[in-house]
């Protein structure tokens, strides 16, 4: 076990190993990236993660210095691989039962200072769990967040239970929708028709009387996806 560095520095080095400039140009300017990219696939990266990541003699052995490790590689980042990484180690299943509310703040940090769909929607799993570790008092923040000047936080809620199935509270899911429903904001439009569009494959019947009963109130481009499979 360490304190994180020698992990920290394993990945680093992982991720530089392996460029591709031209691929690198191609990423920074499909996802509209200030940061650039080192041109790593996805299969790459994750091939390269994995094994560091799942290695004992590399397993972080206090949660201080695990979120302490994954900020500083957030905070930190030259590349967007980089950050990458960091949500590769704040998901990793050795830490999961570090997913707690007590872990929010850090989760907060990251949806606010990443402010862009591809980061946002991955700590979103994170949310997600802590969510169903304390649904009341994660609900009340998921409530604040639904409602907060920050679109990328209210994005985070309305996409909160996507992977909650049966678990989905529903009354949860109208309450973080409603303050967003007349929101003309593409990401915010297309992540309620999202969250619907998931709860659809366990209750479509609720979601067909949600959206009858939202009117023209739900945008069209929300509409479309949460009846995409109905």
């Amino acid at each position: 076990m360490s304190d994180g560095s020698e992990l920290l520095d394993a990945i680093r080095a992982g991720l530089r190993s392996e460029t591709d400039p031209e691929r690198a140009a191609e990423q920074q300017r499909y996802m509209k990236s200030e940061m650039p990219f080192l041109g790593l696939t996805s299969p790459q990266r994750h091939g390269m993660l994995r094994p560091l990541l799942a290695d004992p003699a590399l397993r972080i052995e206090s949660r201080a210095a695990w979120e302490r490790s994954v900020r500083e590689l957030w905070d930190g980042a030259e590349y967007r691989e980089d950050r990458y990484a960091a949500l590769a180690l704040l998901r990793h299943r050795t830490y999961r039962s570090w997913h707690d509310p007590d872990l929010m703040p850090l989760v907060e940090h990251i949806v606010v200072t990443g402010a862009w769909w591809d980061h946002v929607d991955e700590v979103g799993n994170v949310v997600g769990e802590v969510l169903l570790v304390d649904p009341e008092g994660e609900g009340l923040r998921m409530r604040g967040w639904a409602e907060h000047d920050d679109l990328w936080l209210r994005r985070s809620a309305i996409i909160s239970q996507l992977r909650h199935k049966e678990r989905t509270d529903t009354v949860l899911l109208e309450d973080v929708i409603e303050p967003n429903l007349d929101d003309r904001e593409f990401f915010i439009r297309k992540a309620i028709g999202w969250a619907l569009r998931q709860y659809a494959r366990t209750d479509p019947a609720w979601v067909l009387d949600f959206v009858e009963a939202q009117g023209s109130r739900l945008s069209g481009l929300s509409r479309r996806e949460a009846l995409k499979h109905l």
